[in-house]
């Protein structure tokens, strides 16, 4: 599914609208160039799972952040990770799936080991404030209610 976003605000709602159909296990991951949006979309499903907003911040330099949510939240940036040793060293396994909801920026960076299963967003800038955000790995009729 294809959605043009026209701003970050637009980007915020679609995270949340896409955070609202997350369930417990789900892993989410963001792709991306630097400026694309992801900590935008990553505010917005956080929004929807009740964090407050201005708790997310890029988790670049924490690589994990963790929030006492139910289900539990992980926000996950590998901006910084540069080889597949660092990927296993964060225990990027213990953090995903189970019972918690984990979005991963810069997803590409460990997609080899990511579920298959997991639902990708792709964030495009087609303009200065436009972004076109492909969702995939939802069921067309979840997908439909974003």
């Amino acid at each position: 599914m294809k959605y043009i976003s026209k701003g970050p605000d637009e980007t915020r709602d679609i995270g949340f609208n896409l955070g609202k159909l997350l369930r417990p296990g789900d892993v989410v991951g963001l792709y991306g160039e630097l400026g694309a949006g992801k900590t935008i979309m990553v505010k917005g499903i956080a929004s929807a799972l009740g964090i407050d907003e201005k708790e997310i911040v890029s988790a670049s330099f924490t690589i994990i952040a963790e929030y006492d949510t139910i289900p539990p939240f992980s926000h996950i940036d590998l901006y910084r990770i540069e080889k597949d040793a660092e990927i296993s060293e964060l225990g990027l396994w213990d953090q995903i799936g189970g019972d918690s909801i984990s979005v991963i920026e810069w997803a590409e960076k460990a997609e080899r080991v990511l579920p298959e299963d997991m639902i990708k967003v792709r964030l495009k800038s087609v303009g200065e404030n436009m972004r076109e955000i492909t969702i995939e790995g939802r069921d067309e009729k979840s997908r439909d209610n974003l």
